[in-house]
């Protein structure tokens, strides 16, 4: 059988059943499930690029029938709006936010992406990163200049702009000490940019999500849910050392309500987002 089929089989529920006996975890060894169990869960389509790459359609297919309802997109693989929101109309799914580039927030690219965004059904545009040259303490100062404009300009919309970290907003770029993250939190405006918190990356750049969470409350509708091990590698959900019960018990402090698992490069995309839905759904 190859990949396509596999896709399609486990789209179509073939492979739904298959229990703790079907795709094995990326990662040995990990915790018990995570207790309470998330009742919504989502993945970042990053994790499955390559499959995504082959045939969108039969990648969300795959992820409806391991019991994930939400995804995140970082890429449309040549598609149409129409076409998306088609297959993802099929599997069952929805799909509240996108990745998107510096260009797709302002003048132009901003109002094609909210065009988009809207007829696939996303509600957030989500910036995931910053480039070198931009991770400097004006630096941050102008990308929330330019989030708190695209914001504006989504108000009145179904809309909303966000902001995904890696480790290195951590670190210190002004001159009192500052980190980037501190600087984002200072002067973007809560009513216009949400963040979206990358648990594993946050841990990494040695940040305490959970005082995060706690001193900014309502900051944080969105997540990436992706662990970290003892000796710093990333890892599927549950096959770290992140506390995600301290973390998910935050979720109304926090404004979490969509948790995104993502595992940047995962040796097996599938049996990487199987084994983390095992996890938070304790099944």
């Amino acid at each position: 059988m190859d990949r396509k089929d596999f896709l399609r089989l486990a789209g179509l529920g073939v492979l739904a059943g298959c229990g703790r006996g079907g795709a094995p975890a990326a990662e040995e060894g990990g915790r018990d499930a995570l207790a309470p169990p998330l009742d919504v869960i989502g993945v970042q389509l990053y994790t499955l690029r390559s499959l995504m790459a082959e045939d969108v359609a039969a990648t969300l297919d795959a992820v409806a029938a391991i019991g994930y309802r939400e995804v995140e997109f970082a890429g449309y693989f040549g598609h149409s709006p129409a076409e998306i929101r088609q297959w993802l109309d099929d599997a069952g799914l929805v799909a509240p936010a996108t990745h998107v580039g510096l260009g797709d927030l302002e003048g132009e690219g901003l109002e094609a992406a909210m065009e988009l965004s809207d007829a696939i059904g996303h509600r957030w545009l989500v910036l995931p990163s910053i480039p070198g040259e931009l991770q400097t303490a004006d630096g941050y100062r102008q990308v929330a200049d330019l989030l708190n404009r695209a914001g504006a300009a989504a108000a009145g919309t179904n809309m909303r702009i966000g902001y995904h970290n890696h480790a290195f907003e951590f670190e210190t770029v002004g001159q009192d000490g500052e980190t980037g993250f501190a600087l984002l939190l200072e002067h973007l405006d809560p009513a216009l940019v949400d963040l979206e918190i990358d648990f594993h990356w946050s841990a990494v750049g040695g940040a305490d999500s959970v005082a995060l969470l706690r001193e900014h409350p309502g900051r944080f509708p969105l997540c990436h849910v992706k662990d970290l091990t003892a000796d710093g590698r990333m890892a599927d959900v549950g096959a770290g050392e992140i506390d995600w019960a301290a973390l998910f018990a935050l979720s109304d402090t926090a404004g979490l309500s969509h948790f995104f698992v993502e595992h940047d490069q995962p040796g097996d995309p599938l049996a990487s987002v199987t084994a983390s839905y095992r996890y938070l759904s304790a099944t």
